[in-house]
């Protein structure tokens, strides 16, 4: 038997970046099939210390506001909050509410996109009066994040499109530096006669975001789909442990919020709340749950997403370990904050 061979991470991804380059250079050969499967899958950037972004329509399904009491649990460098389908700067106050009873007044807020009337909001009789309307300006907001660091910055995408899309628009360049995790879509979504809800309230802004793809303004994104969020595995309810100790006398002041909105979700929609969003939270903090595969993805005028050789390459959920999920979840929101999230998944 020879030597062992003793390469470094940067070996290994000098032979990555050597192979790529190699099949590119012999387009129709197996070579360049190779180099587009390595272009596929690029060389996992270690992002777990990287400030966090969060985009969502919290305050409407409780999952959003979940969702981001973990954040504000476990991930130390989540820095700014953006709220989308605002209803009237409402969503922004209670994310800074809630941020302000876990003690995370160094998460900024601001309040992003409208698109119009919205029935998705429950939380307006659970924000003080006290709490001030946050400023709006998005771009600002996120280009202070990117000035702070030299590298990629993560934005976990929780609501419709409008505001990846608008920084898009307004400061292209930021884009290179974004690593996009977003929950929506769906391939096999239970209304074939309609798009995923984060689609289906902007259409044109997920079409910019997936166009934004293809010319390479923006590197590929990780879509959490429909089709692997929705299930009752990863369902709240009042019968839930979860929910049980939210609403204990004793619990703190935040978690008392949180269950005062699942009642409010409960009794005027429907009586769970699935964690999509969570979900997609643990996929941008590289946790061992989900499970995405390089597919193509093609989008239609009302925003349905198939499969087509033909489409935008993205990231796409095919499968999530729901149990440990739930668990880490639950554990994450019970137990003391940590000061950093654990990372095990797989690219």
């Amino acid at each position: 038997m020879g030597d062992s061979r003793q390469e470094t991470a940067d070996d290994l991804r000098r032979h990555w970046q050597a192979m790529t380059d190699l099949g590119e250079a012999v387009p129709g050969s197996g070579l360049a099939a190779t180099a587009e499967a390595l272009r596929a899958n690029p060389w996992p950037e270690d992002l777990r210390h990287t400030p966090l972004i969060i985009d969502t329509d919290i305050g409407g399904d409780a999952d959003d506001a979940l969702a981001v009491a973990a954040a504000a649990r476990c991930a130390p460098n989540l820095q700014l909050v953006l709220t989308g389908d605002e209803s009237g700067g409402q969503r922004a106050r209670f994310a800074r509410h809630l941020l302000d009873l876990m003690d995370r007044r160094d998460v900024a807020t601001v309040a992003g996109a409208a698109l119009g009337a919205t029935p998705y909001i429950v939380v307006e009789d659970l924000i003080p009066d006290s709490v001030p309307y946050q400023p709006r300006d998005v771009i600002a907001a996120v280009r202070a994040i990117l000035d702070s660091t030299d590298g990629p910055v993560r934005w976990v995408g929780m609501a419709p499109l409008s505001n990846l899309a608008h920084v898009l628009t307004e400061a292209p360049e930021m884009a290179a530096r974004l690593r996009v995790t977003q929950m929506g879509g769906a391939l096999r979504y239970r209304n074939p006669d309609s798009a995923e809800h984060n689609i289906r309230l902007d259409v044109p802004a997920a079409r910019q975001v997936l166009a934004a793809v293809t010319s390479g303004l923006l590197p590929t994104p990780e879509f959490v789909a429909s089709e692997v969020t929705f299930t009752p595995r990863i369902e709240v309810t009042a019968d839930s442990p979860l929910y049980t100790w939210l609403s204990t006398p004793d619990a703190p002041a935040w978690a008392s919020l949180l269950a005062a909105h699942l009642n409010a979700w409960f009794s005027r929609f429907y009586p769970g709340s699935m964690q999509h969003d969570a979900l997609t939270l643990s996929a941008a903090l590289e946790l061992p749950f989900v499970d995405s595969e390089p597919v193509r993805i093609a989008m239609d005028g009302i925003g349905r997403t198939t499969a087509d050789d033909t489409g935008t390459r993205l990231r796409w959920s095919v499968s999530a370990e729901y149990d440990p999920f739930m668990r880490w979840l639950t554990q994450t929101l019970v137990s003391a904050p940590a000061t950093a999230p654990a990372s095990g998944r797989g690219r």
